[in-house]
């Protein structure tokens, strides 16, 4: 099943101040657009359409953004609280929508963790296999996911929960037509190897398909 793309017109709209931000945080890692597609794994034409709003980045996107760039999903969002509480209230948490994707922020910005709850509805993003430094804790809360990590393939129930390293080849999708919602923590780590794959595909065929 192919992930969902919004439309061209939906970007400008929903997430407006992202693509300055992706385009100013490049030219301050002094990267050129190649260079910052080829680390994120994604296409120079597709990360010129983020960075003008033509296209809204997914939230797989936005992490291997955010460590190319050596920063947080908070931060390519413009999510800058004043205080680094270690306490986060639940009204303070605004969702946003990634590629189909709802998550809001669990945790505080900076630290060498994030964390998310995370709402996927069926059918979003089911081809998209990631592959990346550092490791992943997820917990599902309600409905059931389907969990990928290189060949095997797992169905998490609500209660059940998986801690992975992210360098092995994932993929995330919910199983029932009313979605999943899961409790998903990852470390940040930098690296330049970052990549985005899509699931079927060579590294010469990443592009657009996200």
């Amino acid at each position: 099943m192919s992930p969902a793309t919004p439309d061209d017109g939906e970007a400008a709209d929903e997430l407006p101040a992202v693509a300055p931000r992706l385009r100013e945080l490049r030219r301050r890692a002094a990267l050129t657009l190649e260079a910052a597609a080829r680390a994120a794994g994604l296409s120079p034409a597709h990360l010129s359409r983020l960075e003008t709003g033509q296209r809204q980045p997914s939230l797989p996107m936005l992490l291997a953004l955010a460590r190319t760039y050596g920063t947080t999903v908070s931060e390519l969002l413009g999510e800058t609280p004043a205080d680094r509480d270690a306490v986060v209230r639940a009204p303070d948490m605004e969702p946003t929508a990634a590629g189909g994707w709802t998550y809001w922020q669990a945790g505080a910005p900076g630290r060498g963790m994030q964390a998310l709850r995370v709402h996927v509805p069926h059918g979003a993003q089911g081809d998209i296999v990631r592959v990346h430094p550092g490791e992943e804790w997820l917990y599902v809360l309600k409905g059931r996911l389907r969990l990928r990590l290189g060949d095997t393939a797992h169905l998490l129930a609500p209660g059940d929960s998986a801690h992975f390293d992210s360098l092995t080849p994932h993929r995330i999708a919910a199983a029932d037509h009313g979605g999943a919602d899961f409790l998903f923590v990852h470390t940040l780590l930098q690296s330049p190897a970052t990549a985005l794959c899509l699931g079927g595909t060579t590294q010469g065929d990443r592009h657009d398909g996200i």
